[in-house]
């Protein structure tokens, strides 16, 4: 037999084996019509209000939920992110595919913006997708995860410090002066100033007569 042949007949077997497998598990597991569609509920961050996560070095992000109501455990998970502009970013150390039993995985924007080749991530809202693997697209089905898209995040890029030396100026401040002396209220208050001052000196001028 040459290796050619060898070599099919190993992949016969395997395909084989993953189809006595995959007989073997849908045969035992039973799930009835009247269960509810599984799914995952995020806990981390709180869905409560948008989470700002900053875009540096040494800031990991990490992502947690937990399952509800799955059967049919999934094989893995994809876990993306989904830009304001329509890009999709790979979650996580393997490319955004991790474990069908994962409950958590954690994310290195920054390090991922140091790959060659890839689109960087920039700041903006973005949106967490998980599913299982029947694809981004499957229908609720009794006992198996339906695919999550409910938690929003943002990513912030932090600004370099300037030293006031190298003629750091704060914005706005520059004639705030003048701005306030030409303001009605500054006037009242400087023309009650000079009123008490006045008033004053004059009952001391009478206090020394």
């Amino acid at each position: 037999m040459s290796p050619q042949q060898q070599q099919q007949q190993q992949q016969q077997q395997q395909q084989q084996q993953q189809s006595s497998g995959s007989q073997q598990s849908s045969s035992t597991l039973s799930i009835p019509q009247s269960a509810p569609a599984g799914g995952i509920t995020i806990t981390q961050p709180p869905q409560t209000a948008t989470s700002y996560f900053k875009l540096a070095e040494n800031n990991l992000i990490t992502f947690a939920w937990n399952f509800t109501y799955v059967i049919a455990s999934p094989t893995h998970l994809t876990v993306s992110a989904v830009g304001e502009n329509g890009n999709t970013y790979p979650v996580g150390p393997t490319n955004g595919v991790i474990p069908g039993t994962a409950t958590s995985v954690v994310w290195d924007p920054w390090s991922y913006n140091q790959q060659p080749g890839v689109t960087p991530l920039t700041q903006g809202k973005y949106t967490l997708n998980v599913w299982d693997d029947r694809g981004p697209g499957s229908a609720r089905q009794p006992g198996y995860m339906a695919p999550n898209s409910a938690l929003q995040f943002a990513l912030y890029t932090p600004q370099s410090y300037t030293p006031l030396t190298s003629g750091w100026q704060c914005v706005g401040c520059s004639g705030s002066l003048s701005t306030y002396t030409a303001h009605p209220a500054f006037a009242a208050l400087m023309t009650t100033l000079v009123i008490m001052l006045l008033s004053g000196y004059n009952l001391v001028r009478q206090a020394l007569h």
